[in-house]
């Protein structure tokens, strides 16, 4: 794993300050060029591969092109490269090493932009053209793999990471206000922008050019819907042929890797090909709290006996502040994620047993699997009711109901749909993944934030529905999914806290071909009535693939009792971090978070996502401007 850096200017001294910022790895003397009008580096995180073969990995960056016009620094896995490489050694290119990397920028060579299509895989990369005076920059069709950007005033820095960013003088630390504001509705910062002001993300499936000062950024794939395989047997079997040849593609090394197994679906299913594919036990890792209602242990451990793999379980008791901070000060900017910090303590422990895991990510984008979707569809049924016996009757009431400790449990559902339906409709499902309601947004700001926040809460939301190809709901509600929150959530998420622990994560669910053969699906083969992942579903009851009670349960998924911990562990530190932070005491009413806490302490309200962002945001300021 790799992180990169570069910037318009030659300074040597920065370019390594900014390749040694990684806790991880500090920079060698070959992981930096320096060219009279540009800089890069790179630093390596760790050497993931454990095969004992030639690796991608070993060899250092930046990697030059023959004639030494082209530099690449480069951070992810094109799992076709072999092939690839086959293809360009039949055109007569050469090759000096056994990366990826070199692939990756011959493929360029020979293609210019257009070798972005060609390649499946997780990456961002930036390739130097000295002849040209220009820089190209791309970012996987997902978004698996960060790439940020500064540009102002003529000087342009990109980076894996904004605190290498942010060592260049030039760089003002700012707080983006509006960014702030739609961070404690979504809990994450929608890109392209960032925390930072003049600081931002390169959107997923985009690549940049860079030339005279200028940059064009364009879009190189987008996911478009469109229903062609209505036979339900036709479905399940090209789902599960797909979701097989996804995993195999990374299994690249000859031992296997690790498996985060929560018990649900998507993680069981990944862990039954790759049981399969090793004649040895492979390692699964699992985590439990002993708030049942958070923990999913008895499944992973019916799925551990099925597959007969190696089980290693992660019991998470309330965490102190320190560990708090220093796991969060690995994202960068806020993002609030209640499983965050215990995918970094599994990622941990995993590193202890294997250098590469595969996760379930995108499962949920991919066939419909949150709760969310099937509340949009329950609240067709709940607005046959007056909207004056809604609004004014029973949504009230419901949202009196106390607080319950449990993570789920009929009155907090009941509870959290009824918040879900105090937004308009045409949100769709992110009614229900959002946090800032109407109340607390009206209260909750100061008159100097207000003047500097633009308050239209859904425009990130609206801004991908009309970019949606589909009129269907069901699919603009994935299609917001894949493209908002799995990129600037999910996947930050996964990327920030597995490379901390120096452990590489693939997301055999995130594969674009597999993607793209979920969108020729019909929207009622993905959620069926109330059935999230319908398809999904059928295919693994086709082929009797996993135990019938994990085919048939509902999602869960990690978590944190957060909840809980805000009115007993982790009281005092809540009260303390937001009654004494800078950045809370410039831009809130101080009297109505004292409120909000009241009220949740009391078990009045879960007021745990505003609470919980408040406090990461503190936390954040406190890492980066104090």
């Amino acid at each position: 794993m790799y992180r990169i850096y570069g910037f318009n200017w030659n300074d040597e001294k920065l370019i390594r300050k900014m390749a040694g910022k990684t806790d991880s790895a500090g920079p060698g003397d070959n992981e930096i060029k320096v060219f009279p009008s540009f800089s890069i580096g790179s630093s390596c995180i760790s050497e993931t591969s454990f095969s004992g073969k030639e690796s991608r990995y070993v060899q250092g960056q930046p990697v030059s092109a023959d004639d030494g016009k082209l530099w690449i620094v480069y951070n992810g896995e094109v799992y076709n490269f072999p092939e690839l490489k086959e293809e360009l050694i039949a055109k007569g290119y050469k090759f000096n090493t056994t990366s990826d990397a070199e692939v990756v920028l011959k493929s360029y060579q020979e293609y210019g932009p257009a070798c972005l299509e060609k390649f499946n895989g997780m990456f961002a990369f930036a390739i130097r053209d000295e002849e040209k005076k220009e820089l190209f920059l791309a970012r996987d069709r997902m978004g698996i793999k960060p790439l940020y950007y500064y540009l102002k005033d003529g000087k342009f820095i990109f980076g894996s990471d904004i605190k290498s960013i942010l060592e260049a003088d030039c760089v003002k630390k700012e707080v983006n206000l509006q960014s702030m504001y739609y961070y404690l509705g979504y809990e994450f910062v929608p890109a392209p922008d960032t925390m930072f002001k003049n600081i931002y993300k390169l959107r997923q499936g985009h690549y940049a050019i860079l030339k005279d000062g200028n940059l064009n950024i364009k879009e190189y794939w987008d996911l478009n819907f469109k229903p062609e395989i209505f036979d339900e047997d036709e479905a399940a079997d090209r789902i599960f042929k797909a979701i097989e040849e996804s995993i195999k593609r990374r299994l690249t090394d000859n031992v296997p890797p690790g498996v985060f197994l929560s018990g649900g679906l998507d993680s069981s299913t990944i862990t039954g090909f790759v049981a399969r594919a090793y004649p040895e036990k492979i390692q699964t890792f699992s985590i439990g709290y002993r708030d049942k209602s958070f923990s999913e242990l008895p499944y992973a451990r019916m799925v551990s006996d099925f597959f007969n793999t190696e089980h290693n379980v992660l019991m998470i008791d309330p965490i102190c502040p320190e560990d708090i901070e220093k796991i969060l000060y690995n994202l960068d900017e806020p993002m609030t994620d209640l499983s965050t910090i215990p995918f970094y303590l599994i990622c941990c422990k995993a590193r202890e047993k294997v250098p590469v895991c595969l996760s379930g990510e995108g499962g949920d984008e991919m066939f419909v699997g949150y709760d969310r979707l099937k509340a949009a569809r329950l609240s067709r049924y709940y607005n046959i009711l007056p909207p004056f016996i809604r609004r004014k009757v029973m949504t009230p009431l419901i949202l009196k109901l106390p607080d319950q400790p449990q993570k789920k449990g009929a009155i907090n559902m009941l509870k959290r749909f009824a918040e879900g339906t105090l937004y308009p409709e045409d949100v769709g499902a992110m009614r229900w993944q959002y946090f800032l309601n109407p109340k607390i947004e009206k209260n909750i700001f100061n008159e100097h934030s207000r003047k500097n926040i633009t308050f239209t809460p859904f425009e990130p939301v609206y801004y991908f529905s009309r970019k949606c190809n589909s009129n269907l709901q069901v699919d603009k509600d994935i299609y917001v999914d894949i493209k908002l929150t799995m990129a600037d959530s999910v996947l930050m998420k996964v990327e920030r806290m597995s490379t901390a622990a120096s452990l590489q994560v693939r997301v055999p669910f995130l594969d674009h071909e597999l993607a793209e053969l979920c969108a020729t699906i019909p929207a009622n083969l993905k959620l069926n009535k109330l059935t999230t992942k319908y398809i999904l579903r059928k295919a693994l009851k086709k082929y009797d693939f996993l135990p019938e009670d994990i085919i048939n349960r509902s999602k869960q998924g990690y978590s944190l009792p957060v909840k809980n911990w805000l009115r007993e562990e982790l009281k005092d530190y809540m009260i303390d971090l937001l009654k004494n932070s800078p950045v809370i005491k410039e831009n809130f009413d101080s009297s109505y978070i004292d409120l909000l806490m009241k009220e949740h302490i009391q078990s009045k309200h879960n007021h745990n996502h505003i609470l919980w962002a408040l406090m990461n945001l503190s936390l954040w300021y406190k890492k980066f401007f104090l």
